[in-house]
């Protein structure tokens, strides 16, 4: 069985939505490197709409050896969306019939590598509450961000967490990677 992963930056304080505006100098070599051993496992990405719209006016122009890029752009990517139809002008890129929670158990049990979702706060929250995300990692960055989107809302159940993997970066980036706990 495949297993599902999402990763994201978050600061201090909880933030997850536009890492661009607070990250600023603590992405590190180290941090980068994660990453890369993130992404070479990965061979289905899952995108929102959102971020999909947002991902394709940049990543397809970016030159030939940005390590982001040359991942993202080939791989198969599907995006969860109830208003985007039809054929996407972004390579290897469809919108999921049907409902993410079915598509996904189905992807799950296909031959393959590592799902992730990137980008996508909606998507990471829907699959992670459905019981179908296999590992949250979040990569904290030392930092305020004072406002934006929380991965987490108060009206969210109690959910009990085991922690996988944890490790810490020179800059003081801490990586933390979580299942749920079964109670």
């Amino acid at each position: 069985m495949r297993k599902l992963t999402a990763a994201l930056f978050v600061s201090v304080d909880g933030v997850v939505e536009s890492p661009n505006r607070w990250q600023f100098d603590s992405f590190d070599d180290e941090l980068a490197a994660e990453m890369t051993s993130m992404i070479d496992r990965v061979d289905t990405v899952l995108l929102g709409r959102i971020g999909y719209e947002e991902w394709k006016g940049y990543w397809p122009k970016v030159q030939k050896g940005d390590p982001f890029g040359d991942f993202i752009n080939p791989v198969e990517k599907f995006i969860a969306s109830r208003t985007l139809t039809g054929e996407q002008e972004w390579q290897n890129t469809s919108v999921i019939d049907g409902t993410l929670e079915q598509f996904v158990a189905a992807q799950k049990n296909l031959a393959g590598g590592e799902i992730s979702v990137c980008g996508s706060i909606s998507v990471v929250r829907q699959l992670f509450f459905a019981g179908l995300l296999d590992s949250l990692t979040l990569m904290m960055h030392p930092v305020i961000a004072g406002a934006g989107r929380h991965l987490f809302e108060p009206t969210d159940p109690v959910t009990r967490l085991i922690l996988q993997n944890s490790r810490s970066t020179p800059t003081g980036n801490t990586i933390l990677s979580y299942g749920v706990r079964a109670v």
